[in-house]
């Protein structure tokens, strides 16, 4: 027998819930939604969750898709799903949690007695620490990125080989192979011996279709690698990208990309344009470095100094 919060499924069920998080101002319970897939076979334990920043739909998708086509006469192990784990920001579309203001992918491993997003931090670490693999599927907020997976422990950390496998195997075609800021569950649960990635399927307002299919497609690729269902995969060569460069803009105005998401573009090369509204050209921004074109933002107008773009450095293929 497996339980997670309410949902309790002996071998061969499925069963969903609720994990109690705390109360809402009403003093109603506030229980994030669950689901229990307990294999017909013993077997691993693999841990899921979306939606830790409020405003990430994709890995929702894909627990919508995947719970409902999942046979437990099928599965070897133990599947534990938390659906969406930013119960707050989820309820307003917003980022972070609007109780607390705090952004709930810095918060673990959590605070049993602390604020509102420590307290979710906890219950769902303390699931986190049952598994033996963790997805924790997110995306890159609304603004446009390509499909990729971070491994965020760090080159050094005694996991950093089993993240890397995870991550090669989940095969979204980029890593980003960088060590994380102090929080971040892909950071933080392998410390506790848990090998865990950060998929980040696109970045969209709402839901991104193809993102969510090869999100889907990248779950049942580690379902059939680890044991869970029958069957074999592939592993194919990805880029690894060691590095991450932001770029912002030196003027205020409208941008123009010279490169699509996904491109290669070597130094100096001319990233975007800023340009006045009848479309003099004020500024034009070039590539410190070779790599890949991998984020922008999603509207055109900046100011000075804003956000503008991101490339993907310390290019090899993996």
């Amino acid at each position: 027998m497996t339980t997670l919060g309410t949902a309790t499924a002996c071998p061969n069920e499925i069963a969903t819930g609720r994990l109690s998080v705390g109360e809402a101002r009403d003093g109603s319970d506030i229980g994030l939604p669950v689901a229990v897939i307990n294999g017909a076979d013993d077997g691993k334990t693999l841990y899921i969750q979306a939606v830790s920043d409020g405003d990430e739909l994709n890995g929702l998708g894909v627990i919508q898709r995947l719970v409902p086509q999942l046979d437990p006469s099928e599965v070897s192990g133990r599947i534990l799903v938390v659906g969406i784990v930013n119960y707050h920001g989820f309820h307003v579309a917003e980022h972070r949690n609007p109780i607390d203001d705090t952004k709930l992918n810095r918060a673990y491993p959590g605070d049993p007695n602390g604020m509102s997003t420590e307290r979710i931090a906890h219950a769902t670490f303390d699931t986190v620490t049952r598994a033996d693999l963790a997805l924790d599927l997110h995306q890159g907020s609304t603004s446009r990125m390509i499909d990729e997976t971070r491994v965020r422990c760090g080159s050094r950390h005694r996991l950093h080989t089993e993240c890397l496998e995870l991550a090669k195997v989940f095969d979204c075609g980029y890593i980003l192979d960088q060590k994380g800021p102090d929080g971040q569950l892909a950071r933080t649960a392998p410390n506790e011996g848990v090998p865990t990635i950060d998929p980040e399927l696109g970045g969209s307002v709402g839901w991104d279709h193809s993102s969510i299919e090869r999100g889907l497609r990248g779950v049942y690729r580690v379902l059939k690698y680890y044991g869970f269902l029958d069957g074999s995969i592939d592993i194919n060569p990805q880029t690894r990208a060691n590095g991450f460069e932001q770029y912002g803009s030196p003027k205020g105005g409208l941008v123009t990309f010279y490169p699509g998401l996904g491109d290669r573009v070597e130094s100096g090369d001319p990233l975007f344009d800023v340009t006045d509204p009848f479309g003099r050209v004020k500024s034009t921004v070039t590539a410190d470095s070779t790599g890949v074109f991998w984020r922008t933002r999603r509207l055109p107008q900046v100011a000075t100094g804003e956000y503008v773009c991101s490339l993907g450095t310390n290019l090899d293929e993996y």
